[in-house]
């Protein structure tokens, strides 16, 4: 039961974290690839109820941490990419069901608790980005070809795929899985309906051919989008390292962060 009374919430600046909470000390998860080289951890996620944690890395290794468990000798290494690995995720809807992604066009979707390959998809293309739909139904995988490919967790082929006309960067979904936000080269997130990857939004409804609508908050290449947990804002980062802030009703830019060393 709680009291009715409202909580302030308050910022604290990095530099005061160490004053202000003495005691907090962080886990350290180490991987003993990662320590000969740092530049090798590729990518990272959290599994839906945060209690685990998957990392993949250049040199192919793929590897899930129990968060309470930070001895690399209670990990769960999962084996069989052939090349890099770009991109990992969870399935939002499964706590352990893995999709990883390798820069040679594989696919490939995990059982993590008995460390099994549940499906694969091969010929994706230079793959690097990936985001499951909210229900965990389907994956969208982006190459470097500025393809967007639909996959199924329990089919070995691909479902659809789409051309893109721009260079596209980084994907993610609404929390209704209708709508699919796309960063691109020119510094813009456009905001495609799915499963049919037209304009979610134009300027005209009454003719096709106008110009779509698309969020327009970077000088340079947009290179990463993230949707608020509880669908309020949506934040674009890009190499003019800015990152927008918009709200998700009128698709405002309410802020601009400027306070970035580099690319966000």
């Amino acid at each position: 039961m709680t009291s009715g009374r409202l909580t302030t919430k308050t910022s604290v600046a990095p530099e005061r974290f160490k004053t202000l909470l003495p005691t907090l000390q962080p886990t350290v998860y180490l991987d003993p690839n990662a320590s000969k080289n740092p530049q090798n951890i590729r990518t990272i996620a959290w599994n839906p109820l945060g209690t685990y944690l998957a990392t993949g890395c250049a040199d192919k290794t793929l590897r899930v941490w129990n968060v309470e468990k930070p001895n690399v000798r209670q990990s769960t290494e999962l084996r069989g990419h052939a090349a890099p690995i770009e991109k990992v995720a969870f399935n939002p809807a499964k706590e352990l069901e893995l999709c990883s992604l390798s820069s040679d066009g594989v696919a490939r979707f995990w059982d993590v608790k008995n460390k099994v390959v549940l499906n694969e998809v091969k010929g994706l293309g230079e793959t690097f980005t990936l985001a499951w739909t909210p229900h965990g139904e389907h994956v969208v995988v982006g190459n470097k070809e500025n393809k967007l490919h639909v996959l199924s967790p329990t089919e070995p082929n691909v479902i659809s795929t789409h051309q893109q006309p721009t260079i596209t960067n980084d994907i993610t979904f609404d929390w209704g899985g209708q709508r699919l936000f796309v960063t691109t080269g020119e510094g813009k997130t456009r905001i495609l309906a799915f499963p049919g990857f037209e304009p979610a939004y134009q300027f005209s409804y009454k003719d096709p051919s106008e110009k779509e609508f698309v969020l327009s908050g970077h000088t340079s290449s947009c290179i990463t989008v993230e949707l608020h947990p509880f669908n309020r804002y949506l934040a674009t980062g890009g190499t003019d390292s800015l990152i927008s802030l918009w709200e998700t009703n009128e698709w405002n830019c309410v802020r601009t962060i400027t306070k970035m060393t580099g690319p966000a």
